[in-house]
This record gives structure tokens, sequence and C-alpha cells, in this order.
């Protein structure tokens, strides 16, 4: 059941000063619709960069690599997704981010929040998780299927949305299918200068061993690495407390 504004009545407009003008419900509708088509889940859907919480990165454990505590390598990241944010409303082919880290390190939260932020701002993107879209472009070759929808017509959403976000890609048997359905969306997306936001548990120096030199090249290309690290799984710290 659809709810009519109170303010227009659910004509879209209004009268201020006797001029006839859009109700703020057209915009809000339209961000909506965004939202729907950015294929986010609802539970990821309230994430903000207020929500992101510090105090579950240790500030005395040290980033091997980084030679940085847990807690500085993370405001880091925090700082950069940020700064992607203010960068793509300005330059829609800003470089995008790669957020790497254990299983419950935040990578898909802190990814949200950009996309959150964004959506907010009523531009066009797309969540994808890599094995669901994976899996839905397999469920194509069924020739039994009810949604009529094609490969070529499901890659080609990937590849040509302005802002794409692949969460988990992450160590997967990747077959040479999948890898080159991988291969194709990223390659696209590098060549016409789309910005990609990647989450992986995987360091950008072992992706090649999952997904082929090609296809690593090309995200460390497009795509600068950050580093998110906890010693618990953040949702197991939040279920005790």
């Amino acid at each position: 059941m659809t709810v009519k504004c109170n303010l227009c009545d659910g004509r879209g407009l209004v009268i201020h000063n006797n001029v006839a003008e859009p109700c703020p419900c057209v915009k809000q509708r339209a961000i909506n619709n965004k939202i729907r088509a950015s294929q986010i889940p609802p539970q990821l859907s309230k994430y903000t960069f207020r929500d992101f919480k510090l105090h579950y990165y240790p500030d005395r454990k040290i980033d091997p690599v980084k030679k940085t505590t847990y807690r500085d390598s993370v405001s880091t990241a925090l700082q950069a997704a940020k700064e992607f944010v203010r960068s793509y409303l300005s330059n829609p082919h800003t470089q995008g981010l790669l957020l790497t880290g254990p299983v419950g390190s935040g990578k898909t939260f802190l990814a949200c929040c950009i996309a959150n932020t964004l959506l907010a701002q009523n531009k066009t993107l797309l969540f994808a998780v890599v094995p669901d879209l994976l899996d839905q472009i397999k469920a194509t070759y069924d020739p039994n299927r009810l949604n009529t929808i094609t490969e070529s017509e499901l890659l080609d959403i990937a590849r040509e949305v302005p802002l794409l976000i692949l969460d988990d890609l992450g160590a997967h048997n990747y077959t040479d299918w999948t890898k080159n359905k991988i291969f194709s969306i990223v390659n696209y997306r590098l060549n016409y200068l789309l910005p990609t936001i990647i989450t992986s548990n995987i360091n950008l120096e072992h992706l090649g061993d999952y997904l082929g030199e090609r296809t690593t090249s090309r995200i460390s290309q497009m795509c600068i690495p950050y580093r998110l690290l906890v010693d618990v799984d953040i949702r197991m710290q939040m279920a005790r407390q």
C-alpha cells in the first residue's frame, strides 16, 4: 500500500508563494528507487560513517606490513572512504578502493557507508556480492528459468553502472569461467574509467593466486588498497555486548 505524502497528497507538487514547486517527496522517492536498484541488503542500507566505530580496532596491535597500529590503519581507510565520496561527487571517474582484511573486519560495513552516503545524494550504484552475482549469471543458462534476463544483460549492468561495489571477492574456488567473468567486468570498468570499490579477504599481493595476473593487474591500477585488521570478528564482538 502506497502512503500519500501529507504535503502534496500524492500530486508531487506543492504551492509556495503562488508558485508550483516539486514536493520534497519527489526527490525522496527517487532516492528510494535508487536504493532499491542498488541491491544493498536492508540490514546494510542504514550504515553511515557515523556508525563506524574505531574502538573495535586495537590501538596497541601492530600491522606487520604497514608498521602502524590496527586502529591507525583503519583510521586511514576510513578517511580514504570519506575522501572517495567527496571526490566522486565532483569527479565520477575518480579512482576506486580495494578494502582487504579478515572476516568481520568491517570491510563491507565501510563500503556500505560509502554507498549509502552517495545514494542519499541520488547517485546510481550497484552493490554486488561476488558469489551471488556469479550464481545469477549461471542461472541464465537454465532453460526453465522464470527470469528472462540474459547473461549479457547482467554483465552489462555490472560493467556499465556508474559505481560498482564488488563485495566478498574472496578466497573462493575460482574456475576459468568465473575468472573470465570477473575479468570482463573489471577490464571494462578500467577502460571506461568507471570507479569500483572491492572488498576482499585476500591481500592485493595474493589476489593473483585466485583471480589470475590479468585481473589483479587491472585491480591494482584502478583501486587504491587499504587493509582493515582486527583481533576478533567484529560481528562476534557485537554479539557479546
